[in-house]
């Protein structure tokens, strides 16, 4: 009975060290400075949030479609369905005037009040106007001095109006312009005429996320959306003080191209791209109107031959786990996904000779060259 009394003690006493070393680990752990986790509200949107992200997103589709569609802006106007360019201060005017038979050539600086001296006439306001409107200005004008003169206005130099391009614009990096990007606009000019005016873009060019930036504001376009699609509702008028910006890819290496009905369409690694099904789960859901059982892969042989042309049942693929249809892909591969069944493939390659180029150009040129228009 002896040990029995005193064992049951010493198990009160083991049982309550036992409890407090609980309670000092407890508490410890609880001052400690190790991370936990991220709560789920911080890690994932919430429903509003993601009703504000799709609001936000339509917003700039609407903004971008009135940018692409406009008839105007402070570099044009549209006189008679005829785009024309608007004077101002720093371009440099040439003016032939015809008198009788005597013809004389001017050229006039606009200064930076968009005025001009000109013959009998001083402190003429151009600014604004365009080469025809002022024709007819100095016409009316020059009749109170001079009988029936004949005048024509040309601009010489485009000075006054200007857009930023930065990145990797074939420009800028080949050394054919140095300095800063500025580019002068000489009249209506589209997004993918800036980019021409800058001699293409460079293969490290990530043109899935070119940046086109207006007063403070940032859109991200996907020119590839218009170069497959058409889609002209991104092909934005260019205005002035415009930053066109084409970000670097974060690695050349081996790539393949996802174009056509695809969500997001562009470039991807190979090393994540290495068969077709991987490449069209990287380019996200198919649009309404693809035609997935037609699905093609374009792969560049040699310079001046056509490239080998595979066609693939993405659909089969899917649906009946034909793993036929799971093509191996290379380096350059073109992976286009079509809206139409392609029934005469050459001439399928034909009407696409353009996209063939811009994708298939780097393949064998510098890294620095540009893609042809």
């Amino acid at each position: 009975m002896k040990d029995a009394k005193e064992k049951y003690p010493l198990f009160i006493k083991t049982l309550i060290a036992t409890c407090l070393l609980l309670m000092a680990l407890m508490i410890l752990t609880c001052g400690t400075t190790a991370v936990k986790g991220i709560p789920v509200k911080e890690l994932f949107a919430t429903k509003p949030e993601l009703a504000e992200m799709k609001k936000t997103k339509e917003t700039e589709k609407l903004e971008l479609a009135k940018m692409s569609n406009v008839t105007e802006n402070s570099v044009f106007e549209t006189i008679d369905g005829i785009p024309q360019y608007r004077i101002g201060p720093l371009d440099i005017l040439e003016i032939n005037s015809r008198v009788g038979e005597k013809s004389t050539t001017t050229l006039v600086t606009v200064n930076g009040l968009g005025k001009i001296n000109y013959s009998f006439l001083d402190n003429l306001k151009v600014g604004g106007i365009t080469p025809t409107q002022l024709d007819t200005l100095l016409t009316k004008e020059l009749s109170a001095y001079i009988r029936k003169p004949r005048i024509d206005v040309m601009v010489k130099e485009y000075r006054s109006k200007s857009a930023l391009a930065l990145g990797e614009f074939s420009l800028l990096r080949s050394g054919i312009q140095t300095g800063s990007g500025q580019i002068f606009l000489k009249g209506k000019t589209t997004l993918m005429d800036f980019i021409a005016l800058a001699h293409g873009y460079t293969v490290k060019g990530d043109i899935r996320r070119l940046k086109l930036i207006r007063k403070g504001k940032t859109y991200v376009i996907n020119i590839y959306d218009i170069i497959a699609q058409g889609n002209e509702n991104l092909n934005v008028i260019i205005d002035t003080g415009d930053t066109v910006d084409i970000p670097e890819l974060p690695e050349v290496g081996e790539k393949v191209f996802v174009m056509g009905e695809v969500e997001d369409q562009g470039v991807y690694d190979l090393k994540d791209a290495e068969d077709l099904l991987s490449a069209i789960a990287l380019a996200g859901k198919f649009t309404d109107e693809a035609k997935e059982e037609n699905t093609l892969i374009v792969r560049a042989t040699e310079p001046g031959k056509k490239p080998l042309v595979m066609m693939a049942n993405v659909e089969a693929l899917l649906e009946r786990a034909d793993l036929s249809q799971n093509i191996k892909l290379r380096d350059g591969d073109l992976v286009y996904v079509p809206r139409m069944v392609i029934g005469d493939i050459n001439k399928w390659i034909r009407n696409l000779d353009p996209l063939m180029d811009w994708i298939f150009w780097s393949k064998y040129n510098d890294i620095v060259e540009a893609r042809p228009f």
